[in-house]
C-alpha cells in the first residue's frame, strides 16, 4: 500500500536553542535551513535529509534519557560503520557511555546523547537486512 503521508519534519524543544543547534551544526554535519528571528530563536535544520525543527522548551526532564519512557525516544542515524562513525564523533568531542549492541531487525547501534541529553544512536544494518 503507497503511503499518503511522509515525514516532513521532527520537532526538538530545548533549553538553549541555539546551543543545540550549534551542537548538531558541529558535531554531526547538519545545515540550518531557516531560523526564526524571536527570543528565543528557532530553527530548522536539516540531518542527512531530515528537517529537524529546534524550538524553545518551556519545561524540560532527565527522563527524555529513559530509552523506555512512553513516547518517541530517540533519533537513528544510519551509517555505514559504527567504528568509524564513533571515530568521528569522539574527535569532535560526542561520549558514547555505552558499548555496541545487537539493533532489533538486525546489525548493530551504538547510543550516544545530544548536548541536552536527547537520545540518539548509530545503526550499522547488516547487508541484505531490511532498508
Amino acid at each position: 500500500m503507497e503511503s499518503f503521508f511522509t515525514l516532513e519534519h521532527i520537532g526538538l524543544a530545548a533549553r538553549n536553542t541555539v546551543e543545540l543547534k550549534n551542537w548538531y551544526v558541529e558535531k554531526l554535519g547538519a545545515s540550518v535551513v531557516f531560523e526564526m528571528v524571536q527570543a528565543p530563536p528557532a530553527f530548522l535544520i536539516n540531518l542527512g535529509g531530515t528537517l529537524i525543527e529546534i524550538y524553545s522548551a518551556l519545561s524540560q526532564s532527565e527522563l527524555v534519557q529513559n530509552n523506555r519512557l512512553g513516547g518517541w525516544r530517540h533519533v537513528a542515524l544510519k551509517v555505514a560503520s559504527l567504528e568509524k562513525a564513533r571515530e568521528i564523533l569522539s574527535a569532535r568531542g560526542v561520549e558514547f557511555k555505552e558499548e555496541i549492541k545487537p539493533a532489533g531487525g538486525g546489525g548493530r547501534v551504538l547510543f550516544f546523547q545530544d548536548l541536552e541529553g536527547n537520545l540518539l544512536h548509530l545503526t550499522e544494518r547488516l547487508p541484505g537486512g531490511f532498508q
